[in-house]
C-alpha cells in the first residue's frame, strides 16, 4: 500500500515536534520512504525540518536531503553544523555527497570535510569536487566492483562480496591491470560457470563502453541513451578507472538539464524555483524582460516610420498583431527543432541542408497560411484587392524569413560555445518581431505603390 501524507499526518508531526515527543515521531515515521520523507520536509517549517533531520537515522535523512530541492536543502543545512552535515554526507554516495558539499561555502566545505571519519570517503569527495559539475567526472561516483585480470576466479569472489558491502546496486563488475587501467568487463554468469583454477583473464569481455572524467554530461546521456546502459565506467588521461555513472545519476542530469532549457527558452537566464527568493527571480527574469522592452521599441520604431501608409490604409494596421505572432511562432518552432537536435546529437548534415528543409516548409507552410488570410481580411475586414495580396505575401515572407532566423541562431550560438537554447523564447522572438514589422510595411509600401 502507498503511503500517504496527509495535511492530518503533517499536522500531527507538528504537534509532535511541538511536544519533543520523540518516541510518537519515530513511530509514525519508521517505516517511511525517504522520498516521502523529503515531501514531508518540505510541508514543514524550515526549524520543524531540520529538527527531523537531527533526530533521525542519518541513513534515511541522507536520502530524503539527497531528494529535496537545492534551495530547500541549503536553508536546512544552514542550520547544521559541520559535524551534523558530515554525518549525512557518511551515508551518502561519494557523487551526492560531493554535489551537497559543493553547495556549501569555500569555509564550511573545509570545516565538513575535516569532521569526515571515513578518510577514504573524504578523499573521494575531494577528488571529485575538482571535476566540473556537468562533466563524467562531476557525475561519477567512486563505489564500483573491480577486478584484477591476474587474479583467480576463486580469489576474486572474496574480494568481490568486500567491495560490495559499499555499493549500493551492482550493475557491472569491472576488470583492470596492476596499473587500474581499464581492460574490461566481467560477465556474472561466466564468472559462476569458469573453471575454479582459471584466471580472470581468461573470462573477462574486454569490450566496454567508457567515457573519460572531461566527457561532457549532454555526451555521457547521449551514450548510455544509444547503448541502452545501466552504468557506464569513467576513466583517466590515463585510461586508469576512477569511477562510475549510473542511470539513475544521469536521468537527474537530463532532468536538470530540461529544466535549464525550458527556463532558458522562457527567458528566465538563471536556474530558480517558485519559492526562490525575489530579488533572485528578479535578476533571473529582468535581463530578457529588457529585451523584449528594446524589441517592443525597435518594432514600435518601425511602425513609426510608416505612419504615412497606415493613415491611407488604416486597415494594415489590424494585421500588425499576426504578423508579430507568427514570425514568432514560427521562429520557435524551427530553432527548437535545430536547438534538440544539437542537444542530443541527431541532427544530421551541414547547415545549409537544414536551411534549405525549413525554407521549403515554410514556403509551404506560408502559402497555406497566406491564401487561408487572404480570404478572410477581403471577405470579413472588406479590405481592398492589392490590400489583401500585400497582406498575403507580406505574412509569407515573413514566415520564410523567421523560420531562416529560428534556424541560423542556433547553428551560429552552438558554433561559438554557447547554449544553443539561449535561441528560443524572448530572443527569437523579439528579432523576429522586428524582422517581421519592417518586411510587413516594406511589401505593403511596394505592392500599394505608395
Amino acid at each position: 500500500m502507498q503511503f500517504e501524507i496527509s495535511s492530518e499526518l503533517i499536522e500531527k508531526i507538528r504537534f509532535l515536534i511541538e511536544e519533543n515527543n520523540n518516541e510518537e515521531i519515530l513511530l509514525h515515521l519508521e517505516d517511511v520512504h525517504h522520498a516521502d520523507l523529503a515531501e514531508i520536509l518540505t510541508e514543514l517549517s524550515l526549524e520543524e525540518a531540520t529538527y527531523l533531520i537531527k533526530l533521525l537515522d542519518h541513513e534515511k535523512t541522507a536520502e530524503a536531503l539527497i531528494e529535496l530541492d537545492e534551495d530547500a536543502r541549503e536553508r536546512i543545512l544552514q542550520l547544521l553544523n559541520p559535524r551534523e552535515i558530515a554525518q549525512e554526507l557518511e551515508e551518502m554516495d561519494t557523487d551526492d555527497a560531493a554535489d551537497i558539499i559543493s553547495e556549501l561555502t569555500p569555509e564550511r566545505q573545509q570545516s565538513v570535510i575535516a569532521e569526515l571519519v571515513d578518510e577514504e570517503h573524504a578523499d573521494h569527495i575531494v577528488e571529485l569536487l575538482r571535476y566540473d559539475e556537468d562533466s563524467a567526472g562531476g557525475l561519477m561516483a567512486k563505489e564500483l566492483v573491480k577486478v584484477n585480470e591476474n587474479w583467480s576466479v576463486t580469489g576474486c569472489m572474496t574480494e568481490m562480496r568486500e567491495q560490495a558491502e559499499n555499493v549500493t546496486r551492482v550493475h557491472s563488475i569491472y576488470v583492470v591491470d596492476d596499473r587500474n587501467k581499464l581492460k574490461g568487463r566481467l560477465s556474472l554468469k561466466d564468472l559462476l560457470t569458469a573453471p575454479s583454477n582459471s584466471n580472470i583473464r581468461d573470462v573477462y569481455i574486454p569490450q566496454v563502453d567508457y567515457v573519460n572524467v572531461h566527457t561532457e554530461g549532454e555526451e555521457v546521456a547521449r551514450i548510455m541513451q544509444k547503448y541502452d546502459l545501466e552504468a557506464i565506467p569513467v576513466v583517466d588521461e590515463m585510461g586508469r578507472l576512477v569511477g562510475r555513472i549510473t542511470i539513475d545519476d544521469i536521468v537527474d542530469f537530463i532532468k536538470e538539464e530540461a529544466e535549464k532549457d525550458y527556463q532558458m527558452a522562457s527567458g528566465i537566464s538563471e536556474s530558480v524555483e517558485a519559492d526562490t527568493g525575489l530579488l533572485r527571480q528578479t535578476r533571473a527574469r529582468l535581463p530578457w524582460l529588457l529585451i523584449g522592452m528594446f524589441g517592443g521599441l525597435g518594432a514600435a520604431s518601425i511602425i513609426n516610420g510608416f505612419e504615412t501608409i497606415m493613415t491611407t490604409f488604416p486597415k494594415l494596421l489590424i494585421f500588425v498583431p499576426l504578423i508579430q505572432a507568427t514570425a514568432g511562432n514560427v521562429g520557435v518552432q524551427s530553432s527548437a527543432i535545430v536547438v534538440q537536435g544539437l542537444a542530443n546529437g541527431t541532427l544530421k548534415g551541414n547547415i545549409f541542408r537544414r536551411l534549405f528543409k525549413e525554407i521549403i516548409l515554410a514556403l509551404v507552410n506560408g502559402l497555406s497560411i497566406a491564401i487561408i488570410v487572404f480570404i478572410i481580411s477581403s471577405f470579413w475586414f472588406e479590405t481592398s484587392y492589392n490590400e489583401s495580396v500585400s497582406i498575403g505575401i507580406a505574412l509569407m515572407s515573413v514566415i520564410i524569413i523567421a523560420a531562416s532566423i529560428g534556424t541560423l541562431i542556433p547553428f551560429m550560438l552552438d558554433k561559438n560555445n554557447i547554449d544553443p537554447a539561449v535561441a528560443t523564447g524572448p530572443f527569437i522572438t523579439t528579432s523576429n518581431d522586428i524582422f517581421g514589422i519592417l518586411t510587413y510595411f516594406l511589401i505593403a509600401k511596394a505592392i500599394l505603390g505608395f
